[in-house]
Order: structure tokens, then C-alpha cells, then sequence
């Protein structure tokens, strides 16, 4: 199955966006499920760290496409059962690795 990848640069951002909100509201369920364990599970901090670094150089340019998964995509497909944006995290990377999809009869 071939993953949708974004068709604008303001599309791939939200989705970047979205992934940020998702994994803090990932943690904050877990810290009301697991309020009496002292960790969360182990993908969740790099996974975190990983999704806010993408936004981060996306707000201050530096970010760039590239070729190579997304730091994070070896954690995002070791827990995915465990992660419920997981098609979203694999969409931000296709678009990463592969580029915006551009109409090209320009409609």
C-alpha cells in the first residue's frame, strides 16, 4: 500500500504539527494510566524529542528533505501498536524521503 504523501509545504508542516500534539497527548494519557509506575514506556522520550526536533528546525529553517528515515522511524515501527498516530509518523517520513507530491497538470 502505497502511504499519501503531502501536496503542500503548509500541509507537511500541520502534519508535523499534528504529530506533535499526538505524541504530548500520548504522554499525558499515559501519565494518567500510569500514575503509579515511575516511567513511561522507552520509545516515548526519543520518540518525543525526535517529533519536536522536526518542528523545531521546520519554525527556524534549518529543516531539510532528505533521502535517509526519519530518526524516530525505527522506534515508530518497533511500537506501533503502542503508538496511535503511527500512519501519521509514516506519511511525515514518505514525505520526507520522497518530497511533496506536485500537481503537475495544474489542476
Amino acid at each position: 500500500m502505497s502511504l499519501r504523501r503531502a501536496r503542500s509545504i503548509d500541509e507537511y508542516v500541520e502534519w508535523v504539527r499534528q504529530a506533535v500534539f499526538e505524541v504530548g497527548d500520548l504522554r499525558e494519557c499515559l501519565e494518567y494510566e500510569l500514575e503509579d509506575l515511575n516511567r513511561f514506556p522507552a520509545f516515548l522520550d526519543p520518540l518525543q524529542e525526535g517529533i519536536e526536533g522536526i518542528y523545531r528546525s521546520m519554525q527556524d529553517g534549518t529543516y531539510g528533505f532528505g533521502r535517509e528515515d526519519m530518526p524516530f522511524m525505527d522506534l515508530a515501527e518497533r511500537y506501533a501498536d503502542e503508538i496511535p498516530f503511527h500512519t501519521l509518523l509514516k506519511q511525515i517520513n514518505e514525505t520526507h524521503r520522497r518530497g511533496l507530491v506536485i500537481d503537475s497538470d495544474g489542476g
